[in-house]
């Protein structure tokens, strides 16, 4: 992968939309939000402020990483979501491929993590200052010598399933950041959200919003 920003320019995929939320499936490689300098002001919320002016941000998803992600397009759905996303009420559910045969078939890695300063803006585990992080994984086919798996993060570390991952062994494939190697020579991050679950800011009804897996 380049370290030029050269995102893709997908049409927007929406996922769903009311007067209250907007869920879309990001592609790899655009950013949620901007970067610094103008060369990385091509994102995904200033693709859909042009179509939908008052939208908010909630949450973000790493550049490399696609999927499902919700905006607000009203201040108490900002706060409503915001909320449920601090007090870890929501649930994501990711598709990864990884490198070698993960076994067993389901386990938690439960591992603190930090920012590595030297090396921002990598993560690493940290057991003196780093933050609590846990991940559940299921394995869904191990084939090749690579393994898909299902990943359903507890918590909301930044980079955390690709720091869980590298540190049992099996980074995630095409990871610039902390895969090595051969493991690191595809053409894109192979991680992709592929459900959230919510609770609507509109009644409080539960909600399950999915984006196939592109790969």
């Amino acid at each position: 992968m380049s370290d030029v920003y050269a995102p893709p320019q997908d049409p927007l995929v929406i996922l769903h939309h009311d007067h209250q939320v907007l869920l879309v499936d990001k592609p790899s490689g655009l950013l949620s939000v901007p970067g610094k300098g103008d060369h990385l002001a091509d994102c995904l919320i200033a693709r859909i402020r042009a179509v939908f002016p008052e939208v908010l941000l909630v949450h973000r998803l790493d550049r490399d990483t696609s999927g499902v992600m919700i905006f607000a397009l009203t201040p108490h759905a900002q706060r409503h979501l915001g909320l449920q996303f601090e007090n870890r009420q929501t649930k994501k559910t990711y598709v990864a491929r990884v490198w070698g045969e993960l076994s067993p078939r389901t386990g938690t890695v439960d591992l603190p993590i930090g920012v590595d300063w030297p090396n921002r803006p990598l993560q690493h585990v940290d057991p003196e200052n780093g933050r609590p992080a846990q991940t559940d994984w299921r394995v869904v086919r191990v084939k090749g010598g690579e393994t898909r798996v299902r990943l359903m993060p507890r918590t909301g570390r930044s980079h955390q399933l690709r720091v869980h991952m590298k540190e049992v062994g099996h980074p995630i494939l095409g990871d610039p950041f902390y895969a090595t190697g051969p493991a690191r020579e595809f053409e894109r991050l192979m991680l992709h959200s592929e459900t959230l679950q919510f609770r609507h800011p509109d009644g409080g009804a539960g909600m399950r919003i999915t984006a196939p897996c592109p790969f």
